[in-house]
């Protein structure tokens, strides 16, 4: 084996192991800190540990955009909140029944459909408008912004109204200590596993598009799996979940349209394939909190969005071969 897929299978596994660390220390500090300062599980979800785990999307997306590479942004995005649903999600309610909290069903579920709705749109220039070309531009880049900034508003007014005390809580130093040692964690553990991951998939010979639209989403939403893998197996569904659609939000208002501040971005003729898939994973979210087991993400289900991701990824691979 030659020395250098040797030195990108380290880097791999070495990134993999940190990011679930980094997930494992994160759980730890903002939960802890927040029952120190009276914040709900939800709001952390929703919030710091959501932001903190789309930075490795972020930082890829504004680095792509500032050297002109803008077509790697919309994949990164619609990858991730794919793999964020069907995978994460998926694998989280194998673990254990992921129970829905009722504010997440009336109010960021929903907010969750209409953002990827909103995204449809966006890259559907060519059926809506006519247009020959379609791209989403400046101006569609500063609603998406604007939005992500109504969000944050959303979020502060509702944390003003709700607070608890219970569980472990930790002083401000170790819980702020613990959060940024995880968030460092998973930052550079992402990017090592991501990089060493392409390595790999470079010497053997695999397509760029399938390195960017599996191996990049998947692997800046790395910190997303572990951090919801690490709550699944703690019995907290509220980060689990909050994670999961605090994430997809940010990926698409802030990510999304940060990216498209700095340069349009040109939407590729076969996107609504995967556009459809994240669409379907999407509404699927949305209608399984009431069927069965009302408000819980049941283990069948959990294995209906892992099939159809395999199929997803099975499908494309297809499609390029």
């Amino acid at each position: 084996m030659p020395f250098e897929i040797i030195l990108s299978l380290i880097k791999f596994i070495g990134g993999l192991a940190l990011v679930i660390k980094g997930a494992d220390l994160l759980i730890s500090g903002a939960s802890g800190l927040a029952r120190r300062i009276g914040i709900p599980d939800t709001i952390i979800g929703l919030t710091l540990v959501a932001f903190g785990t789309s930075l490795p999307e972020f930082t890829i997306n504004i680095k792509a955009s500032l050297k002109d590479a803008s077509e790697i942004t919309l994949g990164n995005v619609i990858g991730s909140n794919i793999a964020n649903i069907l995978l994460i999600l998926g694998i989280s309610g194998l673990i254990r029944p992921v129970s829905i909290h009722l504010t997440f069903v009336k109010k960021e579920i929903p907010l969750n459909f209409l953002s990827t709705l909103i995204l449809f749109a966006m890259v559907s220039d060519t059926v809506l408008d006519g247009n020959g070309i379609a791209f989403i531009s400046r101006s569609e880049g500063l609603v998406l912004v604007t939005t992500f900034v109504g969000y944050i508003y959303f979020l502060t007014a509702f944390l003003e109204r709700q607070v608890f005390k219970d569980g472990k809580q930790l002083g401000y130093l170790k819980g702020s200590i613990l959060i940024i040692i995880g968030l460092l964690g998973l930052i550079m553990g992402s990017e090592w596993t991501v990089s060493g991951g392409i390595e790999l998939a470079t010497f053997l010979g695999i397509s760029q598009m399938i390195i960017g639209l599996f191996l990049i989403a998947v692997g800046t939403s790395l910190p997303e799996l572990a951090t919801s893998i690490v709550a699944a197996y703690k019995g907290n569904s509220d980060i689990a979940v909050g994670n999961i659609l605090g994430s997809n939000i940010f990926n698409v208002s802030f990510v999304l349209g940060a990216s498209a501040l700095i340069n349009s971005i040109p939407v590729p003729t076969n996107v609504f394939k995967d556009m459809t898939i994240l669409f379907v994973a999407t509404f699927l979210f949305f209608i399984s909190n009431y069927l069965g087991r009302k408000y819980t993400i049941s283990k069948a289900e959990s294995i209906a969005f892992l099939v159809i991701y395999i199929l997803y990824a099975a499908y494309s691979w297809y499609l390029e071969v």
